[in-house]
């Protein structure tokens, strides 16, 4: 891996169809008859720093592991892992992890509602979200055996990954960023694409709710959040949903409580992220500058990106990418993908993933 040469992949029509190609050769190359008797599929809450938090591991142990953050804050892979990525457990060890703040593990300390003194006296740090991620590195290695993991980060996950990556590179063996956050305090600039598309779009729905939020700095969170809906929409317009029942929570996670914590976390989450200044809650994302603070790893760094997200755009991560101080890296550019998780998306991970060389 070391000597290979920094390079940008665009994945064109043709070479996207040859990546899906492979992925699904890589699917189907899985028969019904095959031995999964020793296949790992451990569900639990491990003691991490001193919280219960929720953590899946299931795949084949022979192969390379690789441990997924997921986005949000707040927003958790595991009700959905099996319809993502089933087919990769013959090749792959998966590690799920809900972080403090998501899902199962906010469920373990969630208050009957979410007030303005449980938000006070439970603060949501990036340290404390980074020494988590350490730490569960660390539990995954040890009981699985591993030298080293591969860390793949999605939106807020790739902004946890680079902590991690950076902080203990003996960990990983390459780290994955998709849809990868550099600059997460970024309203006024979104405010200002969103605007255009809206004004050319003559969206008179999106240009009022626009003029009723006004342009940022914002002290709620809810504006930040009403201002992401309408980039949403227009990502959603302009790139390949993903697969029908991705995103439907499989059976042991489709209930009501699990329902509750997520939307609970979800909510919790996001409020420490962005902050408020009427609550009186921080903001996480405040100071933080991958450009300025975190462009030197000693593992190789792959980045998939879509070419129409708005939320982190492909020149941001550009940027980022063309300054990274890295031994290999690689820029995947998706034309059918926004910031959000398609085919498109999962292959170019498959195919990287299986990519890296591990001992």
């Amino acid at each position: 891996m070391t000597n290979m040469t920094p390079q940008t992949i665009v994945l064109s029509i043709g070479l996207l169809l040859l990546l899906q190609l492979t992925f699904a050769h890589t699917a189907a190359a899985t028969p019904s008859m095959q031995d999964t008797t020793h296949y790992l599929h451990e569900e639990k809450y491990v003691t991490i720093n001193g919280s219960e938090q929720w953590i899946t591991i299931k795949g084949n142990p022979t192969k390379p592991a690789i441990l997924f953050f997921h986005g949000g804050p707040g927003s958790p892979i595991t009700p959905y892992a099996d319809n993502v990525y089933k087919t990769w457990e013959k090749d792959f060890v998966l590690i799920q992890w809900d972080q403090r703040g998501t899902a199962r593990t906010f469920g373990k300390v969630a208050p009957a509602e979410l007030t303005l003194e449980y938000l006070h006296d439970h603060p949501l740090t990036l340290s404390q979200m980074t020494a988590d991620g350490i730490a569960v590195a660390e539990y995954a290695i040890k009981q699985l055996k591993k030298d080293k993991l591969i860390l793949a980060g999605t939106s807020w996950g790739s902004l946890l990954g680079v902590q991690v990556a950076t902080a203990r590179p003996d960990l990983f063996y390459a780290y994955i960023g998709h849809s990868q956050i550099v600059q997460p305090d970024n309203d006024s600039l979104l405010f200002n694409k969103v605007y255009k598309i809206a004004k050319g779009r003559d969206d008179r729905d999106a240009l009022d709710k626009l003029k009723m939020l006004g342009r940022p700095p914002y002290e709620r969170a809810r504006n930040v959040g009403q201002l992401y809906r309408i980039l949403k929409k227009y990502e959603a317009a302009r790139s390949t949903p993903p697969p029908a029942g991705w995103f439907v929570e499989t059976q042991e996670y489709s209930n009501e409580q699990d329902e509750r914590n997520r939307e609970m976390g979800d909510d919790y989450s996001f409020v420490h992220f962005i902050g408020d200044k009427p609550l009186g809650v921080s903001a996480m994302r405040t100071g933080i500058d991958l450009l300025r603070d975190n462009t030197v790893f000693k593992i190789p760094v792959y980045l998939i990106q879509g070419e129409h997200d708005i939320l982190t755009s492909k020149e941001t991560t550009r940027r980022y990418f063309d300054k990274l101080q890295v031994p290999a890296k690689k820029y995947v550019l998706l034309p059918n993908a926004a910031h959000g998780f398609n085919q498109s998306v999962v292959t170019a991970q498959f195919v990287i993933a299986r990519s890296i060389k591990v001992k």
